[in-house]
């Protein structure tokens, strides 16, 4: 990798991060919710834009991809989301949360790669 890809990708990660964190804050403030929908938001978006970068644009992947999707969509962050439900006695919530999440993912990915490879 050339150091102005490895810069690219950096700085579109920072990027990413910060508009994860704007997202999370405005889907909370709109929902007035307990549950993450923030982080769901936020992974099932990921997932679709992802499948458009690489279904129209390939050679955008590593910075774009790896770089502002990379820092903007949080598996981990999901994942204590759900087991932070558990904890609370909201099972439901907690398994509604990673299956939903997986599942809308996966479409959504589907979706953003069938729309790529139309676009592109």
């Amino acid at each position: 990798m050339s150091p102005l890809v490895f810069l690219l990708a950096s700085a579109c990660g920072g990027l990413g991060a910060a508009t994860r964190y704007l997202v999370d804050i405005g889907v909370a403030r709109l929902t007035g919710s307990r549950f993450p929908w923030g982080v769901m938001v936020i992974n099932i978006t990921g997932s679709l834009l992802l499948g458009v970068v690489i279904g129209m644009l390939p050679g955008a992947a590593l910075v774009v991809g790896g770089g502002f999707l990379g820092g903007y969509t949080t598996f981990s962050t999901a994942m204590i989301d759900a087991i932070s439900l558990w904890r609370d006695g909201e099972q439901r919530a907690a398994v509604f949360d990673v299956v939903g999440m997986l599942v809308l993912s996966l479409a959504a990915a589907g979706a953003g790669l069938a729309l790529g490879g139309a676009l592109g």
